[in-house]
């Protein structure tokens, strides 16, 4: 899937309703903070993984193992709790804390072990594994710039995975095919409302009415994902304008 917001699809301001995960790590409540921080392991292990494979050369096993640890390591040692929004954003706080991890990590000499019964978090380094080879050869003399570009393209994989759900479960299969078939497609071959009612068998009219609704549905889901990702509205605004061009 591309990295960039598919074409035409325009991000409203969205109403401040959902608790941001980074202001659970500060609840105090237990189980709000292991929600918090397995919620932060769904969004962040992406970058965290091809980082740690592209710029400490680790092997995919390893590489899968420090992630682990490191979300493990961060609920137990309350790590990301220490966040101070005013200081850094959120990633590159991030990046900075799993850097210094690999650092312990190779001065020790050994993998870390997860204590305290910690349990693996079920996550999807197979598929990465997949992306990093199909990328091919990747440039890393930025740091953030990778970590930011590989937090980007998960952002709206997941946004796509939710647009799927939604439109599944509301009987709108026919809404997410005509999004798919005319904002993700993987090839360069010219792609028009025409093309797309041929494809599908269906008119011109659907094509546009189904596009206008998936394209509304799915900025909803980026914005709801990256609101539950930020720490507050200043924050909110600042992702909003880096990672997708906005000004709400």
């Amino acid at each position: 899937m591309r990295r960039d917001p598919p074409s035409g699809v325009g991000f409203p301001a969205f109403p401040a309703t959902r608790l941001s995960v980074l202001g659970a790590l500060r609840s105090g409540d237990p189980q709000a903070i292991a929600r918090s921080l397995h919620r932060l392991a769904e969004a962040y292990h992406r970058p965290a993984y091809k980082y740690l494979r592209v710029r400490w050369r680790r092997t995919p096993e390893d590489a899968e193992d420090l992630v682990q640890d490191f979300f493990a390591a961060a609920f137990e040692r309350g790590w990301l709790e220490r966040y101070e929004p005013t200081r850094a954003r959120f990633r590159t706080f991030l990046r900075v804390c799993l850097d210094r991890q690999v650092q312990d990590h190779d001065k020790a000499q050994k993998r870390q072990k997860r204590g305290g019964g910690a349990t693996a978090l079920s996550l999807d380094f197979e598929g990465l594994e997949g992306e990093l080879s199909a990328d091919g050869p990747i440039a890393t003399e930025d740091p953030d710039l990778y970590f930011e570009a590989e937090f980007k393209r998960g952002l709206f994989a997941a946004a796509v995975d939710g647009l799927r759900a939604e439109c599944e479960a509301a009987g709108k299969r026919r809404h997410y095919e005509v999004f798919a078939r005319y904002e993700l497609r993987e090839d360069d071959q010219p792609v028009s409302y025409a093309s797309v009612a041929e494809e599908l068998g269906i008119s011109v009219h659907d094509v546009t009415n189904s596009l206008s609704f998936a394209r509304r549905a799915f900025r909803r889901i980026v914005l709801e994902v990256l609101r539950e990702l930020t720490s507050d509205e200043d924050d909110f605004r600042a992702e909003a304008r880096g990672l997708l061009g906005l000004e709400l």
